[in-house]
């Protein structure tokens, strides 16, 4: 004779829950939306934002660095010290340009100065008052259209070289007297990468 497995009892009935207000579901949903909205959209916003601050900066930089000609100002500490070009105190107006490409950079920087801040200057480089050759304009046509000088004013002009071994710059430096308390300074220094 087989024995008979017991027969189990159905399971009791599941007590039923009350119907869900239909108000209170609507609030849940909502609330439901609104967590997955912000959750979608607070980054995606700062996505919109970061790329549009992205996009204006690369303008502004694009605008800096295609722009011809002297900017008014100081140049940066770092191309002070990398172009070896000491801007003395007092000084002004102060403009200067940088251009850069793979075979050579340059730094072109103008300033007034007195007669102090010129020996200032120039003892930075190494270089002494009674160096610049009278009527010498250091500075050529090439680096005279890049940067807009003419050096056709009332002088008296002087200027030097100032060559240095690499990775040194070299430094042209062309003078402008024609007030003898505050000389003119242009200068262009070269590098090569």
């Amino acid at each position: 004779m087989t024995a008979s497995l017991p027969r189990q009892a159905a399971p009791p009935d599941e007590p039923r829950r009350p119907a869900e207000n239909p108000r209170h579901r609507i609030e849940r949903r909502a609330i439901t939306l609104l967590i997955i909205g912000l959750l979608i959209g607070v980054p995606a916003g700062y996505l919109v934002i970061s790329a549009n601050q992205s996009r204006s900066s690369g303008k502004d930089k694009e605008a800096k660095y295609s722009a011809t000609g002297l900017t008014p100002g100081w140049p940066s500490k770092v191309q002070r010290r990398l172009y070896q070009v000491i801007v003395p105190h007092p000084a002004d107006p102060i403009a200067y340009y940088e251009t850069n490409n793979w075979k050579t950079s340059r730094l072109y920087v103008q300033f007034r100065t007195n007669q102090a801040g010129l020996d200032t200057f120039l003892g930075a480089m190494g270089v002494r008052r009674d160096q610049l050759e009278k009527g010498d304009v250091t500075i050529g046509a090439r680096d005279r259209k890049v940067s807009g000088w003419r050096f056709t004013g009332p002088g008296p002009w002087s200027g030097l070289t100032h060559e240095q071994k690499n990775p040194a710059p070299t430094q042209d430096v062309v003078v402008n007297t024609s007030d003898p308390e505050y000389p003119m300074v242009y200068v262009v220094s070269r590098t090569v990468p």
